[in-house]
């Protein structure tokens, strides 16, 4: 029954959260801390320090420690513990995945549609627009000009454009640059 519990309450997490991990820890904490009572405040913040330290997206390590954690405080197997980080991971992951497989059914469906098409070609340079302001605020930190960091980017927009250099190579590249510079 705990299973069951907490595969729908990652579930239901997984649907409603927009806005990456950050944005699902509030939500986590609202229903494992207050609603459920399953782990204590203090175990919720040290759950978040360590999913903080792990490699992978915060929402996820979270989701799989406190199913390990729910579990072994209710004096499961290992085994059983195990299987409970399977089932909150998999239900905080499993509402993303069911988006995605029906936005590419869709896509797949419509691509061919001269409408769709045409607000996909009007969405591309908006997305471009998108992403390049989002890198104008991070080259750009309250509104001073760091040039050295246009200068990376002019440089690493060149060599994959004009060179057709290895995107991986080119981000190494710009990593170790932005090392020694700064």
């Amino acid at each position: 029954m705990i299973y069951l519990e907490l595969f729908m309450t990652f579930f239901v997490i997984g649907i409603f959260t927009i806005g990456g991990g950050y944005a699902m820890l509030s939500i986590i904490q609202a229903q494992v801390v207050t609603v459920h009572n399953w782990i204590d405040e203090q175990t919720f913040t040290d759950i978040i320090a360590i999913s903080q330290m792990t490699p992978g997206p915060i929402g996820i390590n979270s989701a799989t420690y406190i199913g390990y954690s729910v579990l072994h405080a209710a004096g499961a197997s290992e085994f059983m513990c195990v299987l409970g980080s399977f089932t909150t991971t998999v239900a905080a992951v499993l509402p993303s995945f069911i988006i995605v497989l029906a936005l590419c059914h869709v896509y797949a469906k419509f691509s061919r549609n001269t409408v769709f098409e045409g607000v996909m070609s009007w969405l591309r340079p908006a997305i471009i627009g998108l992403i390049g302001a989002a890198a104008i605020v991070l080259m750009t930190p309250d509104n001073f000009v760091d040039w050295t960091s246009w200068l990376l980017f002019l440089a690493a927009f060149f060599v994959s454009l004009a060179m057709k250099a290895n995107p991986i190579l080119v981000i190494v590249a710009g990593g170790v640059a932005g090392y020694f510079l700064y």
